[in-house]
């Protein structure tokens, strides 16, 4: 295990863990809003098992540089996945791996950069897009329940905010408490102002998904109540080799909720995904 830093196109630092095999197929996880590389909790562990994982912390996030604007800028998105990859000597064959905001940027990774590095894109909990009135961008009830109070300054209010996602991030069942602490101690530690930024983008990558010339895998859970089920299918009906597993009563952090058969489906979902010469 390693942790590095990569340089984006605007000079933001991208700080990003990997692991597992060096010659392993790469496999790059990018999280979801408010949210940091260590939110995979033991999942990381397990794929790197099979794979060499790359975690990123995206901007304004965790490690990572929080420069005061250019969140609404999908370039810049786009370039610190391309960073990251440039960083590795990733060239061919990555799975890239989105968690709810994080299907965005590497929604916009594929928009500006195209599948010549990507053998297979996975969406879990994720939307590809965002904005009222955008196509497959729907907002959920807890994510509705939470504006605007997670983008307080203030402490309390801001926790008040958070608390509105409940389980949503570790599912129903036995008490996760220890990951559900880790997942807001890395919100609370996002800074208020990039919180907000991230909202005010209006981003449609429906023209994207529609030309993916690779498979592409949606796991989302039916009771997702951050991202909607609908902006999962959205995805996989969008795009041409898609296709969507819909966990029955599952919410929004699918790999805390059940990560043996988050890490099962992806390693098949990896075996489906051609290598390019």
């Amino acid at each position: 295990m390693a942790i590095r830093e990569a340089r984006s196109a605007d000079g933001t630092g991208i700080v990003y863990r990997t692991g597992g095999p060096a010659q392993a197929r790469p496999l790059v996880l990018a999280h979801g809003w408010s949210a940091d590389l260590r939110c995979w909790g033991r999942v990381f562990d397990d794929l790197a098992a099979d794979f060499r994982v790359v975690a990123v912390d995206l901007r304004g996030h965790g490690y990572s540089g929080a420069p005061d604007s250019g969140y609404d800028d999908s370039k810049n998105w786009a370039a610190d996945i391309a960073a990251v990859l440039a960083a590795e000597s990733i060239e061919s064959d990555a799975l890239l791996l989105g968690w709810s905001y994080g299907g965005i940027v590497i929604s916009d990774y594929l928009a500006e950069y195209g599948t010549g590095a990507v053998a297979g894109v996975v969406y879990t909990g994720a939307t590809a897009n965002i904005g009222k009135g955008v196509p497959g961008a729907e907002v959920g009830e807890s994510m509705q329940q939470a504006i605007p109070g997670v983008f307080e300054e203030s402490a309390g209010r801001a926790v008040r905010g958070f608390s509105a996602f409940g389980n949503a991030n570790t599912g129903p069942g036995p008490d996760k408490g220890p990951d559900a602490q880790r997942l807001f101690g890395a919100s609370l530690a996002t800074p208020p102002f990039v919180r907000k930024a991230l909202f005010y983008r209006s981003v449609n990558n429906t023209e994207t998904l529609r030309g993916l010339d690779v498979p592409v895998l949606v796991l989302h859970g039916s009771a997702d109540p951050v991202v909607p089920v609908a902006n999962g299918r959205y995805i996989a009906d969008t795009a041409p080799l898609g296709r969507a597993s819909i966990w029955e009563g599952a919410q929004h952090g699918l790999f805390i909720e059940d990560p043996a058969r988050f890490v099962r489906e992806v390693r098949e979902f990896a075996a489906e995904c051609d290598v390019k010469s």
